[in-house]
């Protein structure tokens, strides 16, 4: 027979056991909070992209404290800065240019906080961020290329305009030098002007009416612009100069919106390559992973696709935009 010291010796064990077990199902059912820093909303794409992560989060019953840097360095590392005192479980920083991190990336690691880039890349140590979630902006601006180098094969000479984003941003960089890399090996294709429109619709406007005002408009064979936003803004100012955009000039850019995929269908716009919107599902499920103790590569691919007319009204059907 037990003794009662012995009895009340098992149920004290017993008790422990459930509370440890509670405290570990507890643990493992608790809401993340995560801090986004994202850089603004300086386009449709952007503003896709912002939707997409607030969505996914509240999908995955993940705490998503948003802010929105409105294009402005300063207001992330502040944003970063408000994140790391609310001892927040992970940090997203979609960064607006690649340098200028590294005080306050340091800042997070010293607060044992782990950064995930996303989008956009930094130039600061690696060791600083645990990964990034992203496309391949190189990769991008070679599909452009490669897309322009097979529509202007039969021409012996295709004058291109550039529409480049924000100065130091790495879409900018990246996209610019795969299409640079690409269409220097055709000698018919040529960039003859490039000026930033900062990555919006109205700069982008205002640039191509610089350009068209400044050359020949009939000299001009295409238009490269570094997103779609900006691109929309040159359509604008072509048809104001009674160019028909698609036609007269072809036109690529980088996004795959639903703005630009319904001229597409209109006849005025002639390739996009995609830039995935929804990276939330990568983000959510790295930081998830991190913090159960799993290693991630440094460089987490989102997949991409060329959209142009043949394909364009398929995707608008399948995104429910048609």
């Amino acid at each position: 027979m037990y003794s009662r010291k012995l009895f009340f010796s098992i149920l004290a064990l017993l008790s422990l056991v459930f509370i440890i077990g509670a405290v570990s199902l507890h643990a493992q059912d608790a809401q993340l909070t995560v801090g986004f820093a994202q850089t603004g909303s300086e386009s449709g794409w952007r503003t896709d992209f912002t939707n997409a992560m607030m969505a996914e989060a509240k999908a995955q019953n993940i705490n998503l404290i948003f802010s929105d840097g409105q294009q402005k360095q300063e207001n992330q590392i502040a944003a970063l800065r408000s994140f790391i005192a609310q001892g927040v479980d992970a940090i997203i920083l979609a960064p607006l240019v690649e340098t200028g991190w590294d005080d306050v990336l340091q800042e997070a690691k010293d607060a044992n906080i782990p950064v995930f880039i996303i989008d956009r890349n930094v130039s600061s140590d690696s060791s600083l961020y645990v990964t990034r979630i992203a496309s391949d902006f190189v990769y991008e601006g070679r599909v452009a290329a490669a897309w322009l180098a097979s529509a202007t094969a039969d021409r012996s000479e295709c004058n291109i305009v550039e529409l480049q984003g924000t100065v130091g941003s790495s879409p900018a960089i990246d996209r610019g030098k795969g299409f640079a890399d690409v269409i220097a090996l055709f000698p018919n294709l040529k960039i003859v002007a490039s000026q930033t429109g900062d990555f919006t619709r109205t700069e982008g406007k205002t640039v191509m009416e610089s350009f068209l005002s400044s050359m020949d408009p009939k000299s001009i064979c295409a238009v490269w612009a570094h997103n779609d936003d900006m691109l929309i803004g040159a359509i604008s100012a072509m048809e104001e100069a009674g160019l028909k955009p698609g036609t007269d000039v072809l036109t690529v850019s980088v996004d795959g919106t639903v703005d630009l995929l319904k001229l597409m269908e209109q006849g005025e716009a002639n390739a996009s390559v995609l830039l995935n919107p929804n990276m939330g599902v990568q983000a959510y499920a790295a930081i998830k992973d991190y913090l159960a103790g799993k290693e991630l590569p440094k460089l987490i691919l989102v997949p991409s696709a060329l959209f142009t007319p043949d394909n364009a009204a398929a995707e608008l059907a399948r995104r429910g935009a048609s």
